[in-house]
């Protein structure tokens, strides 16, 4: 009966260091994925776009913090009350404190629009709508679970945000 505490008190004791120790996606380089909940405290409930400001989908959001310490960050936003070209093209809020590189181009540090649009491309806009560039976007068919939006290590350096299956591969 003793061993048989004494095992269960192993076993419960070696589950919760297997909860306390949930992986985390970091890159080689020491950066960290955030998922909703580590964003939640970083973004405001509304967000300012095209003249007016619109609330977030926080649960719907992810990033990552650099080694340096900076941040990219994105979430859904609710378009509604936005034209319909602009609802076509942007679809969540970007913010990077860092220069970026997505698909070949440069981004600097900044607050943008971004969106998956129609014939496998992604879209950023500065905050006033006006376009800044557009980029191929790929779909990852092998993507078990996918969600409306999240950042993920990509297996090549570097990382994703999808919108469902569909990314675009960004770097430092």
């Amino acid at each position: 009966m003793r061993f048989n505490i004494i095992g269960r008190l192993a076993a419960l004791a070696g589950f919760a260091l297997a909860v306390t120790l949930t992986p985390v996606q970091v890159s080689a380089q020491g950066d960290t994925v955030l998922k909703p909940d580590d964003t939640k405290k970083l973004f405001a409930e509304k967000v300012w776009y095209k003249g007016q400001s619109a609330p977030t989908q926080l649960r719907n959001s992810g990033g990552v913090k650099f080694a340096d310490g900076s941040y990219v960050l994105s979430t859904l936003v609710d378009t509604s009350g936005y034209s319909s070209d602009v609802q076509a093209k942007y679809q969540a809020y970007f913010i990077t404190e860092s220069a970026l590189k997505i698909g070949g181009h440069d981004l600097p540090a900044g607050i943008y629009g971004v969106g998956f649009i129609g014939g496998d491309k992604f879209i950023v806009t500065d905050v006033g709508a006006h376009d800044l560039f557009t980029v191929d976007s790929a779909t990852d068919a092998g993507m078990k679970r996918p969600m409306p939006l999240q950042v993920t290590a990509d297996p090549g350096g570097g990382f994703r945000l999808y919108t469902g299956r569909r990314y675009v591969q960004f770097n430092k």
